[in-house]
């Protein structure tokens, strides 16, 4: 208890509990399909930027005969009608499960050329069709398809990665975007009971810790994921311990840093990095539109296979109305079943679902509220 007293004591001597939680905007615009939402919520977050515009695309599938604008952001498609723009979509590409190009039926041009978005939110999987208006232009096709190609090889800015390819040499190996901004050697991390000898690496997106008798054992925790970097008491003394966010696993992980100074140091750089970071955040997404007669003639279909993260889904309500809409394996009618709450014979209903979901589609029900993170 004295020992506890005297660390206690002293770390407050040097101010090491003075740290607060984290406060970082809630990342959802990458991570979530939402259906006619706030016009203010499809106004760009900090970092987000919009990598090209087009002024004439159709919603085949949900608004068929209706022009309007698609936005290409380097998180997200933002979709809105011109006539009413609270019919409007909002689609991250962290939900796109496959993009290509297929014939379709449009109300404006008839059968023509679409982009077929395949998406999945949850348990539900929904498909967009944008038809291009614009006659002869490739620009949606190439456009969508090359941002999301970059949006999915820049992961490490944004995700947490546990034991990958990150370190070579004792050197961390920078991203395109990446600066990195101070080396600290001889620190534990303190995951097992022993603790591994490892070093940091403190970058302008993100924190790597890496073992030095095995560079494969490492994590890289990008500022995005952090929620609190404060200093604590451990078995093994004062630690730095950095709270990852819930959508990254919400892990705690702590390690040490000798002395004291320098453990308060580097607790207070990675807060003043964090507080730069937050303000305008690197995504790592990057795509230079080129000329039309330079993509006219390739070949834009891609598949894309997701990385197996640990998501926290939350209590999310179902949206029976656009589940349907999305019910493209239904070929032909269920069979008819009687219904004792209605006295009549009805379609059976999807499986997952019941019949008094069906009178519980709201329009408040569409939009999933997130838990933002506790100070």
């Amino acid at each position: 208890f004295i020992c506890y007293l005297l660390r206690f004591c002293l770390a407050s001597h040097l101010g090491l509990f003075r740290l607060k939680h984290l406060n970082m905007e809630y990342l959802w615009q990458d991570r979530d399909i939402r259906f006619d939402i706030d016009p203010k919520l499809m106004n760009l977050r900090p970092g987000e930027k919009l990598i090209d515009r087009l002024d004439s695309v159709e919603d085949t599938k949900g608004n068929n005969g209706d022009r309007g604008r698609l936005a290409i952001t380097n998180l997200r498609l933002i979709w809105h009608s011109h006539t009413m723009p609270r019919i409007n979509l909002s689609i991250g590409y962290n939900c796109v499960i496959s993009i290509a190009v297929k014939q379709t039926s449009s109300k404006l041009k008839g059968n023509v050329e679409a982009l077929f978005v395949l998406t999945k939110s949850g348990q539900t999987r929904f498909e967009f069709i944008f038809t291009n208006l614009d006659p002869g232009s490739p620009r949606l096709f190439a456009s969508v398809m090359s941002v999301h190609r970059s949006y999915e090889s820049t992961r490490l800015y944004r995700d947490l990665k546990l034991r990958s390819a990150i370190v070579a040499d004792k050197r961390l190996r920078l991203l395109p975007q990446e600066e990195l901004l101070a080396e600290v050697s001889g620190v534990w991390n303190l995951s097992s009971d022993q603790g591994n000898l490892g070093a940091f690496c403190i970058s302008n997106v993100r924190v790597v810790w890496f073992a030095v008798m095995n560079e494969a054992f490492n994590i890289s925790v990008p500022y995005m994921q952090m929620k609190s970097v404060r200093i604590r008491d451990s078995k093994f003394g004062l630690a730095l311990v950095i709270e990852t966010m819930a959508q990254s696993g919400g892990y705690v992980l702590g390690f040490r840093v000798d002395p004291a100074d320098k453990l308060k140091e580097v607790a207070q750089q990675v807060q003043s990095l964090f507080h730069v970071y937050s303000k305008e955040p690197v995504f790592g997404v990057e795509y230079e539109r080129v000329a039309d007669d330079d993509v006219r003639g390739r070949s834009f279909t891609v598949e894309t296979v997701q990385d197996e993260l640990e998501m926290d889904d939350g209590d999310e309500q179902k949206d029976v109305f656009a589940a349907y809409l999305a019910d493209g394996d239904k070929s032909a009618d269920r069979e008819p079943v009687f219904s004792p709450e209605l006295e009549v014979a009805v379609e059976s209903v999807k499986e997952g679902f019941s019949l008094q979901d069906l009178w519980a589609v709201l329009p408040d029900a569409k939009q999933v509220q997130h838990p933002q993170p506790q100070a």
